[in-house]
């Protein structure tokens, strides 16, 4: 598997790029609008066909490259069957497999920041790699006081689903603020301060405590969002 991790400084996003070699089949997951032309200058030197697009849900904070990539490349676009998206070119479900060449990406329903939230699973040779969007982040987790968020199943989320793929899954998540590329299972469950409670009421209580702000492109991201990236 071919795969790399870009980074979009203006909303501190990961994107991440997969391929199947022997295809030269490729997915793009969670893209940034802005970073359009280099994602297809990448996949152009790297001499890959862009199959998919595949955002973990919709995003509040930066507006997704989804709709320009399609109609660059007539790639698919695919998101949950829970969002509100009016465009996506198919939406796929708890437990399905998005096929990628030989590449295998399931797709983990892990609701909490969003109704919408997914995270992907993939398996690469005998590594378990986790791509968990805003649902785990490193040392921390998703805000869940929007966007029919809900810290309780966020919990669930975590606990019963992602740290239920063992100590050495890889995370990838979508976002870092302090420019940590990857943690592991083990690592989150060890040093992640939201991770130290003992129930689902407890982690409930810390994240309606938060009193976070509103994302600062939140009316403009999320419309656009449920459009393809479609501005309004």
């Amino acid at each position: 598997m071919l795969f790399r991790q870009l980074f979009d400084h203006a909303s501190y996003t990961y994107t991440y790029l997969l391929a199947d070699e022997s295809s030269a089949q490729a997915v793009l997951i969670d893209p940034v609008v802005e970073k359009t032309d280099d994602y297809l200058r990448l996949i152009s030197e790297l001499g890959l066909n862009l199959k998919a697009v595949l955002d973990t849900h919709t995003h509040a904070d930066h507006v997704s490259a989804m709709g320009a990539l399609r109609e660059k490349t007539q790639c698919l676009t695919l998101l949950g069957e829970q969002s509100r998206s009016e465009c996506v070119s198919q939406m796929f479900h708890d437990g399905e497999v998005v096929n990628i060449g030989q590449l295998k990406i399931t797709a983990i329903h892990t609701p909490g920041h969003t109704d919408d939230s997914y995270s992907f699973v993939v398996k690469d040779g005998g590594k378990t790699l986790l791509f968990t969007g805003d649902t785990l982040l490193i040392r921390g987790s998703g805000r869940t006081d929007f966007q029919q968020g809900d810290a309780l199943q966020q919990y669930h989320s975590i606990f019963n689903k992602l740290l239920a793929y063992g100590d050495d899954a890889i995370i990838y998540p979508g976002h870092d603020y302090k420019g940590w590329a990857t943690s592991t299972v083990g690592e989150e469950k060890r040093n992640n301060p939201r991770l130290q409670v003992t129930n689902a009421q407890q982690y409930a209580d810390i994240m309606n405590n938060l009193n976070l702000p509103n994302p600062k492109l939140m009316d403009v991201a999320v419309p656009a969002n449920q459009r393809c990236g479609k501005l309004v």
